[in-house]
């Protein structure tokens, strides 16, 4: 179940990105499990990654490879290996090892993922032994088998892809992203791979995708739960024709807007394919003090499972809302100043129910498949959207059956 229209993309190949996939049967053997993304040499990586503090055994790896010139990414979906103590950590490492002997590289130009079910060993020898089929079908077109090989409870892939100009010369950026569930990002996604033909140097590239996740990834939730291997990594390949990108400059203002834009797309087909959604929710807090006081009082909404069960019910128990607001932690809070709508319907103002609120007006705005929440605060100037979805019975049912 997903919400709206969630028909894969066009995307735009990015030269010298090559991605290839095959399956290894580490949970299923319907469709691959197992990603390489192959970059020329000569790019640049930023990544960042979960805060989680029992961050999986790639996550270590990875961070550790950051910056020794990555050129490829490896990525398994079925298995998390997180929670495997060191024979996690010796598995993530073989991989990385056992991909740079077939692609002709180091163990360390190689980052490796993992998403699936957290606290089961790697079945190293059937992942090691399915990389020369992966890295066979390397190509620069695989951007959407991509987004399939890296799914767990997903229900479609999800991509994003644009194409702007600099000084008249085309960059690309392309991108795709996996997550449904273990939705709350700390400074990363659940795992988005974004590539882009870019002349970048590699510290521009990593303020670039920090501030895209802030924006982006960082605004969503499905069910407040952040993931021990979320990740999010931006490639620079630095094949096209345009100049060099410099910090603060005009060309920064348009590239990193086109990344923004990206990470929005990838960030808002998670949200839309929540586990068991039905519905997605806008939460717009304005006239806030601060963009991290609107960013809490959204969070608060949007976490709350009374709010979410409302919403899938259909119900507009405006209450919920009100109530969220105000343990939202917003110090001197003016209750009578405060106005909270459901898309165009008033049903907070003046510290209470709105007068020209009905019953009727509140569930027509329920029903909608897609939903705007706006709080004003009436404290300042600050804005920010945080989305999230609705809690419905599948979603109980798929994590309790998640590992059967």
């Amino acid at each position: 179940m997903a919400v709206g229209n969630c028909d894969f993309p066009q995307m735009h190949p990015v030269e010298g990105i090559k991605l290839g996939t095959c399956n290894a049967g580490i949970k299923q053997v319907e469709r691959d499990d197992i990603l390489v993304i192959e970059m020329v040499e000569g790019g640049r990586c930023a990544a960042v990654f979960t805060q989680n503090a029992f961050c999986a055994a790639p996550v270590h790896v990875a961070r550790e490879h950051l910056g020794r010139n990555p050129r490829w990414l490896l990525v398994n979906s079925g298995n998390a290996n997180a929670g495997t103590g060191e024979r996690g950590m010796q598995d993530a490492r073989q991989s990385c090892q056992s991909l740079a002997e077939i692609a002709g590289g180091e163990a360390d130009q190689v980052l490796p993922f993992s998403t699936g079910v957290i606290g089961e060993h790697l079945p190293i020898e059937k992942f090691v032994a399915a990389l020369p089929k992966a890295v066979g079908n390397l190509k620069l077109d695989g951007w959407k088998e991509a987004a399939r090989a890296i799914m767990t409870t997903d229900t479609f892939p999800k991509g994003a892809s644009m194409v702007i100009e600099l000084d008249g010369e085309p960059v690309t950026i392309t991108g795709i992203s996996k997550g449904a569930g273990m939705i709350q990002p700390n400074m990363a996604t659940m795992l988005g791979f974004i590539a882009t033909d870019a002349k970048i140097a590699q510290p521009l590239l990593h303020r670039c995708l920090a501030q895209a996740v802030e924006q982006s990834f960082n605004r969503i939730t499905v069910d407040g739960d952040t993931s021990t291997n979320d990740a999010c990594v931006l490639l620079a390949s630095a094949t096209s024709s345009a100049p060099e990108i410099e910090p603060d400059s005009d060309h920064y203002q348009v590239f990193s807007a086109a990344v923004l834009a990206v990470c929005k797309q990838l960030a808002e087909a998670i949200v839309r394919d929540g586990e068991g959604a039905t519905k997605l929710i806008r939460i717009v807090v304005e006239q806030a003090a601060d963009d991290a006081e609107a960013v809490r009082v959204g969070k608060t909404i949007a976490h709350s499972p009374l709010v979410k069960t409302a919403f899938f019910a259909s119900d507009p128990n405006w209450g919920r809302i009100l109530a969220a607001v105000g343990r939202a932690g917003v110090e001197n809070m003016l209750l009578e100043r405060v106005e909270i709508y459901l898309n165009d319907v008033c049903i907070v103002e003046h510290g209470g129910r709105a007068p020209s609120y009905t019953e009727a007006a509140g569930q027509a705005a329920m029903r909608q498949e897609e939903i705007t929440v706006r709080v004003l605060l009436a404290r300042g100037e600050a804005s920010q959207e945080v989305l999230t979805c609705d809690f419905s019975y599948d979603y109980v049912r798929i994590n309790a059956e998640y590992r059967t």
